[in-house]
């Protein structure tokens, strides 16, 4: 079972205190949203928990995770557009840091890549050229390479950034759907707050210090959740 702990955690950028004193926990079938504003921490976060950055203070513990069982989609962006490769072949790449000093793709990972591609629902899409997609094909593309590259873990930063609202909803939809039927962890990264709140099973809001962490529904009846939602939100 997954257990990631923060305690009292803190993380700097160039020298200076990006996110301090961070206290919260994910379990094994959490999704946690993370929000906040621009420049609030989040992307300092997400790389302490990847393991890119050490923490300034207090402690971070994983348990039940190993880093090869973790896999990432960084901000999507426009030169991703642009790669020349087959939706196959981008997809079966994420194997290549497990693949070790094998100089070839094994059974077990081109096996991994059929069943990831059809879990996004792209499999139709596998002989064909990635920059020839649309951003939202583009971008489940992308995260069937995630699950290639880690099958208990999943970190995104701004998977929704440059989608337009209704691949964004596809994309949020698709994300849910693996959490809850596939029994994915997932943490992710993003400023669109209804968003996170409708899909997200938990919250952590920052703004450099921790502002808030608990269920989206906890979240929702905060004050703080009241100020930057507005008004009560349903999942769509």
């Amino acid at each position: 079972m997954i257990l990631i702990q923060c305690r009292n955690l803190s993380f700097a950028y160039e020298g200076t205190p990006a996110v301090r004193g961070l206290n919260f926990t994910i379990r094994g079938g959490d999704y946690l949203g993370i929000t906040g504003e621009n420049g609030s921490g989040k992307s300092t976060l997400i790389k302490g928990i990847l393991g890119l950055k050490s923490p300034q203070d207090g402690q971070l513990l994983m348990e039940g995770l190993k880093p090869n069982e973790i896999g990432y989609l960084p901000q999507y962006r426009a030169a991703q557009m642009d790669f020349p490769a087959g939706v196959y072949e981008v997809v079966l790449s994420g194997r290549l840091s497990g693949r070790g000093l094998r100089p070839f793709y094994s059974r077990e990972d081109k096996r991994a890549a059929d069943e990831n591609l059809d879990s996004l629902g792209i499999g139709e899409l596998r002989n064909q050229c990635y920059r020839e997609l649309s951003g939202g094909q583009q971008q489940r593309v992308l995260i069937a390479r995630s699950l290639c590259a880690g099958k208990k873990l999943l970190v995104l930063d701004e998977p929704a950034a440059g989608l337009d609202p209704v691949v964004t909803v596809e994309l949020y939809r698709t994300l849910r759907r693996l959490n809850q039927e596939a029994g994915l962890t997932i943490i992710m990264v993003s400023h669109d707050i209804p968003g996170a709140v409708n899909y997200a099973s938990h919250i952590l809001h920052i703004k450099k210090d921790q502002l808030f962490f608990g269920t989206s529904a906890e979240y929702a009846a905060s004050p703080l959740g009241k100020r930057f939602l507005g008004s009560p939100q349903e999942p769509v």
